[in-house]
């Protein structure tokens, strides 16, 4: 049994957005070598997630307005957690979003459904982080 580690670094410009990383994901499976096995992707920091789900603008949207529905950005004063930096809500988010992703390899790639893709979920971004990507395999 083989395994490979690798880490991807994100420098999202804005507060929030969502990163397809599939194409890194996929890169990172073809360097391991691996070709039956298991990936796991995720998140190093409590304020990002990684998910999978469609590569579609129009979910991104209702994404974006449904976690900004359930834990609004403003006011900071709503949150116990905000003092040194005001992020309650980015830390509500990851949760709501998750930490993780695990995906069958098979034959050497990623074993997707029709339209599933690997997402970065920056909810405190305009700084450099990092996900994991182990695959364990042979």
């Amino acid at each position: 049994m083989k395994n490979f580690r690798k880490e991807l670094w994100f420098h999202a410009k804005s507060r929030r957005s969502l990163i397809n990383i599939t194409p890194q994901v996929t890169e990172a499976l073809r360097e391991s070598g691996i070709k039956e096995g298991i990936l796991l992707c995720n998140a190093m920091h409590i304020t990002a997630s990684v998910f999978i789900n469609d590569d579609e603008s129009g979910l991104h949207h209702d994404f974006e307005v449904w976690l900004e529905g359930l834990a609004p950005e403003k006011p900071y004063s709503r949150y116990r957690h905000n003092g040194y930096e005001d992020n309650a809500d980015a830390h509500l988010k990851r949760s709501i979003m998750g930490r993780e992703v695990v995906v069958a390899v098979t034959e050497g790639k990623l074993d997707f459904g029709p339209w599933e893709r690997i997402f970065y979920g920056e909810f405190d971004g305009k700084r450099r982080k990092r996900v994991l990507v182990k695959i364990i395999g042979e």
